[in-house]
């Protein structure tokens, strides 16, 4: 299991466990966020709190899960990315295609 899941209200509140978010744990994640998708969540938010580092392995499994989730109409927030990671996220242009947002706090707030 690479993911802790919360449901509040068809709002799944998903952390990544491991600190290092890469190949290893990548088809894990895939799997586990598909799932979640797929037993009808209309939003998940993925924290990242835990991971220190991402690979593009990982970066395409939370890809592949948004292709997914997009017909579907389930929503895929980022929070609690660490400075690192972030800047990757902003490098490769992905904050363009995620909503990202400082803490879960941030992110329900935009549901009011």
């Amino acid at each position: 299991m690479i993911l802790n899941v919360i449901e509040n209200d068809n709002v799944i509140q998903a952390t990544i466990i491991p600190q290092e978010a890469n190949l290893v744990h990548s088809e894990a994640f895939k799997e586990e966020m598909i799932t979640i998708i797929a037993n009808g969540a209309n939003l998940v938010i993925v924290s990242f709190e835990n991971v220190d580092y991402i690979d593009s392995s990982f970066l395409g499994s939370l890809v592949v899960a948004l292709k997914y989730a997009m017909p579907r109409n389930v929503d895929i927030y980022l929070v609690s990315l660490k400075p690192d990671v972030k800047n990757l996220l902003t490098l490769i242009r992905m904050d363009k295609v995620f909503k990202i947002f400082k803490d879960y706090q941030q992110a329900l707030e935009t549901l009011k």
